[in-house]
């Protein structure tokens, strides 16, 4: 059985799939955030939205391709388990990340937003 084929298809697929699942949940949470940031501008808060999406993708997508090597030896099902938890992990660590990243400029530009909203109310 060839393991490295193994490793790299269920690698990516799991990948895939979890960056898939998280673009979209940043993508509809998001978007409350960022109408609030335009002050109620929905369609430029969506196009923020996608445009967010679209660099999280290349970034995770990116990363998936060059972490796709593997240099070692898949001899057995207990390395393809080891290789898969390590890379695994690290997607999972960047998606994670990513999203921390993502709620933190979305917090400070909605507090920019609502200290030069009160600014200019008076």
């Amino acid at each position: 059985m060839n393991y490295f084929i193994l490793t790299y298809s269920v690698y990516l697929a799991i990948s895939i799939a979890l960056t898939i699942w998280v673009a979209k949940v940043l993508f509809k949470n998001g978007r409350i955030f960022l109408v609030d940031i335009f002050h109620g501008n929905a369609l430029l808060a969506d196009s923020v939205n996608k445009l967010l999406v679209v660099g999280f993708y290349l970034i995770n997508f990116g990363y998936m391709s060059l972490a796709l090597k593997e240099g070692g030896n898949i001899s057995n099902a207990q390395v393809v388990v080891e290789v898969l938890s390590f890379k695994l992990g690290w997607i999972i660590l960047i998606l994670g990340g990513m999203h921390f990243l993502n709620l933190t400029i979305f917090f400070k530009l909605r507090t920019r937003a609502q200290k030069h909203l009160t600014e200019s109310k008076i």
